[in-house]
C-alpha cells in the first residue's frame, strides 16, 4: 500500500519525466546517459565481467558483505559506484534496483537481507542516499555478515549547483516542511537532533534562495555523520567527492584498503580531469558559515592533505 504521503504513480511518474528534461537541457543527453548508466554496451560488458566472475569462485551464497554507500543526493556517489562496479567480485544494487528499493527508499529489512544472502559476490553495494540516516542501523543488519559504509560528500557550492540544476527548490521546499512541522516521517526530517530542526525554523524560507537552501539541507544531511556517531566506527569511510577528483589512484587505494580489495587502475578510469573552480554562490552568510565549519571537520577526518578555502 503506498505510503499516504507518497504522490500516485501517475504524478511520481510525470515529476520524473519533467526532471529528466530539465537534466537533459540543462548538462546535456550524454551527460544524461553518463548518469543513469544507460550505454547498453557499458553494461553487458560490466554483467559479462561479473559472470566470469562467479563462475570462476563457485561459492556458496550468503557470504557477501553489505557495503553502504551513503550521505547526500549529488555528492559523486554516482562516480563512487560507477567506479566499484568495475570490480567484478561487487554486485551493485543501485536507488533505482526495484528489487531492494521502492522510489529510492529501501524496502523493509527482511527484503534486504534476502537480497544480500542470495549473492554470490564478495561484497553487495547499496547507495541508500534516502535512508543515509538510517546507516548505523544497516551496519548491524541480522542475518548477513556485518556491513560497511562509505560516506560520501561534496564541496558545498559545487553540490548545491548541481543539486539545483537537477531537482530545482525540492530542497527549499522540504526545509520549509521540517520548520512547520509537516515533514511526517518524509526522509528528510528523519533522526534529526532538536537543535538542528530549531536552526532550521530559525530561517525565512519565504525569502531562502534554492542555492542558500540546498547549502543548508548538505549541512542538515553531512551533520548527520556525526550525530549518528559515525565519526568513531571503524567500519565506517569517509570519502571526499574533491580528494578523488583531484587524485583519482591515492583515493581509490584508500578506498580498497578499507574494503580489502585489490586495487587496479580500471576502478577510476572513469574519473575525469578537474574542471577549474567555478565562482562561489551566492549564499546567506549565515548558512556559509554553518558549512565551512561542518566542511572543516570532514575534511580533517577525511584526510585531505591540505585545507581548502571555503569562503
Amino acid at each position: 500500500m503506498p505510503h499516504p504521503d507518497e504522490p500516485s504513480a501517475l504524478a511520481y511518474t510525470a515529476r520524473r519525466v519533467r526532471r529528466h528534461l530539465r537534466w537533459a537541457r540543462t548538462e546535456g543527453i550524454r551527460r544524461l546517459v553518463e548518469e543513469d548508466r544507460l550505454d547498453p554496451v557499458e553494461r553487458a560488458r560490466t554483467a559479462l565481467a561479473k559472470r566470469r566472475w562467479r563462475r570462476a569462485h563457485p561459492g556458496p551464497p550468503g557470504q557477501a558483505v553489505p557495503v553502504y554507500l551513503v550521505g547526500l543526493q549529488r555528492s559523486g556517489t554516482n562516480m563512487l559506484t560507477r567506479g566499484l562496479d568495475a570490480d567484478p567480485s561487487v554486485e551493485v544494487r543501485n536507488e533505482n534496483d526495484r528489487a531492494v528499493f521502492h522510489r529510492f527508499r529501501l524496502r523493509p529489512d527482511p527484503v534486504l537481507t534476502a537480497a544480500i544472502r542470495r549473492s554470490r559476490h564478495r561484497f553487495v553495494l547499496v547507495k541508500p542516499l534516502c535512508d543515509t540516516h538510517r546507516v548505523d542501523e544497516l551496519l548491524g543488519l541480522a542475518g548477513v555478515a556485518p556491513g560497511r559504509a562509505l560516506w560520501a560528500y561534496r564541496d558545498v557550492d559545487d553540490r548545491a549547483r548541481s543539486e539545483v540544476a537537477k531537482f530545482g527548490d525540492a530542497n527549499l521546499r522540504a526545509l520549509r516542511a521540517i520548520a512547520d512541522g509537516t515533514i511526517g516521517d518524509r526522509w528528510q526530517g528523519q533522526r534529526l537532533d532538536p537543535s538542528v530542526r530549531e536552526l532550521v525554523a530559525g530561517f525565512d524560507h519565504d525569502r531562502m534562495t534554492p542555492h542558500t537552501a540546498a547549502a543548508l539541507f548538505w549541512y542538515v544531511r553531512n551533520s548527520l555523520y556525526f550525530s549518528l556517531g559515525l565519526a568513531d566506527r571503524p567500519d565506517t569511510l569517509l570519502c571526499s567527492y574533491d580528494a578523488l577528483v583531484a587524485d583519482p589512484a591515492g583515493h581509490t587505494r584508500r578506498l580498497c584498503a578499507f574494503l580489502d580489495l585489490p586495487y587496479d587502475p580500471v576502478l577510476h578510469a572513469h574519473v575525469g580531469a578537474r574542471t577549474p573552480p567555478r565562482p562561489r554562490l551566492e549564499i546567506d552568510p549565515r548558512v556559509r558559515a554553518l558549512c565551512t565549519a561542518l566542511t572543516g571537520r570532514l575534511d580533517a577526518l577525511a584526510g585531505r592533505p591540505e585545507t581548502v578555502e571555503h569562503g
